[in-house]
C-alpha cells in the first residue's frame, strides 16, 4: 500500500485513514459533514497526490493528444487547463482527467489515482504511432509529485499571502508556475468541490515545507485538512462525475453527459470512438445520466435499480448521498430515455420499496 508524502501530516491531525486506489488516504478528519461545511463556507485542503501525472512532450504531442482524446486540445495555449477523457475504442471511457497546456510542445495530464497503470499502458500502446516514446516524450511522472487542492471561497485569499504574482483574479480552469513560499509550484485554478480555490503541484521533496506554509497562511481564515469523504460529497452536490461510479469502460461521453467536452470539428480531426460517437449522437441516446432528489424517506446508494410508476426497472443509481448542504437525499443515475429528462417522476428500489424521486437538473447545490 503506498503513502503519499503527506501521510505523516495526516495522522498527525487525527486522520481517519483507509486504503483507496491503492494508497493510504486520509477519508475524514472531524468529521464528513463538517468538513463539508468548512469548503463550502471558508478553505480546507485535501491531499490528492494520489493522482496521477504523465508529461507529453515533443513536436507530435498535439497530434497524439488529439488522437487518444475527446475534446480539442488546439484550443488550448500556455496556461490553460482542460477537462478530457480517453474514449476506449469500444464506446466507454478509459478514464476523465485534466489537461494542462505549459507550451505548443509540453502538456501535462493529470488522471485518476485507481487508472493510472491502465491509462499508462493504454498510452504508452499508441504513443509509439505518433514517434513518441515512453519513458521519454511520455513520461511517467506520477511518483514525483505530490498535490494539495486548497478549496473553498477564502483558499485564494489564503494562497495570496504565499506569493508575489496575483492569484486571487485568475480566471477558471488557468494555471500559473510560479514562487509559492519559496516552493516551485504549478498553481491551478481548479478543482473538484465547486467551492472555488486552486491545486497546488509540487515535488514530492517540498511537501512539508508546503503543508506548513499553507496552514500557516490560512490560519485566519479558519483553515482545516479535509478527507475524501466530504470531497465525495461535494463533488455530487455539483454533478461532477466520478470515474468507476459515474462513468466507466461500459458508459459513453455523450451518455455521460460530457459531450461538451467531445468535440467534432475539423480543428478536431481523427480520434479514437469518433465514428462510434457520431452515429450514437446521430441515432439518439438510449439513456442518459441524470441528476435526482429523492422525495420520501431515504438514501440513494450507488447500484439501486431504478424504476417507473409500474416498477418496471428503467435504470440504475450511479452516486447517492444526503447532501450537507441542502440537507436532502441526491443522487445521478443512468435512465432511459426519456424518463431522464427534468421533472420526471422515477421510482429508487430500497430493498423491497419504491421510493419516490424527481429527475433534477445539476448542479444540485446553486451556491
Amino acid at each position: 500500500m503506498k503513502t503519499t508524502a503527506f501521510t505523516q501530516k495526516h495522522i498527525a491531525a487525527g486522520a481517519k485513514m483507509v486504503p483507496f486506489a491503492g494508497y493510504q488516504m486520509p477519508v475524514e478528519f472531524t468529521g464528513i459533514n463538517e468538513e463539508h461545511n468548512i469548503v463550502r463556507n471558508g478553505v480546507g485542503v485535501f491531499d490528492v497526490s494520489h493522482m496521477g501525472e504523465f508529461w507529453v512532450k515533443g513536436p507530435n504531442a498535439l497530434q497524439f493528444i488529439q488522437y487518444v482524446t475527446s475534446n480539442d486540445a488546439s484550443l488550448l495555449y500556455p496556461g490553460k487547463v482542460q477537462y478530457d477523457c480517453f474514449p476506449n475504442g469500444k464506446g466507454g471511457i478509459v478514464d476523465d482527467f485534466l489537461l494542462y497546456c505549459i507550451d505548443s510542445q509540453t502538456y501535462l495530464m493529470v488522471p485518476n489515482a485507481a487508472n493510472i497503470e491502465k491509462d499508462w499502458n493504454h498510452l504508452c500502446e499508441i504513443a509509439p504511432k505518433f514517434g513518441i516514446t515512453p519513458g521519454r516524450e511520455l513520461y511517467n511522472a506520477s511518483d514525483e509529485i505530490c498535490q494539495l487542492a486548497v478549496q473553498g471561497p477564502k483558499a485564494l485569499q489564503a494562497m495570496q499571502k504565499l506569493c508575489k504574482e496575483n492569484v486571487v483574479d485568475m480566471e477558471y480552469y488557468t494555471f500559473k508556475k510560479l514562487e509559492l513560499a519559496g516552493i516551485s509550484v504549478i498553481f491551478s485554478i481548479t478543482g473538484y468541490t465547486g467551492a472555488g480555490g486552486c491545486e497546488i503541484y509540487a515535488d514530492n521533496k517540498d511537501a512539508d515545507r508546503l503543508w506548513d506554509a499553507v496552514f500557516k497562511a490560512g490560519e485566519e481564515f479558519g483553515i482545516k485538512p479535509i478527507g475524501l469523504g466530504a470531497r465525495d460529497t461535494l463533488r455530487l452536490e455539483m454533478g461532477f462525475c466520478l470515474y468507476g461510479n459515474d462513468i466507466d469502460d461500459s458508459t459513453s461521453p455523450l451518455e455521460a453527459g460530457l459531450g461538451w467536452i467531445t468535440k467534432f470539428s475539423d480543428a478536431k480531426g481523427d480520434f479514437i470512438d469518433k465514428e462510434y460517437l457520431l452515429r450514437q449522437k446521430a441515432e439518439g441516446l438510449k439513456r442518459k445520466l441524470a441528476g435526482f432528489e429523492l422525495i420520501d424517506k431515504g438514501v440513494p446508494r450507488h447500484g439501486y435499480q431504478v424504476c417507473d410508476g409500474n416498477g418496471n426497472v428503467i435504470g440504475h443509481v450511479t452516486s447517492g448521498t444526503m447532501s450537507p448542504s441542502l440537507k436532502k437525499p441526491i443522487g445521478m443515475a443512468y435512465i432511459d430515455t426519456p424518463s431522464y429528462k427534468a421533472g420526471s417522476e422515477i421510482y429508487i428500489k430500497v430493498r423491497d420499496r419504491l421510493l419516490k424521486a424527481v429527475v433534477v437538473k445539476t448542479p444540485f447545490y446553486k451556491g
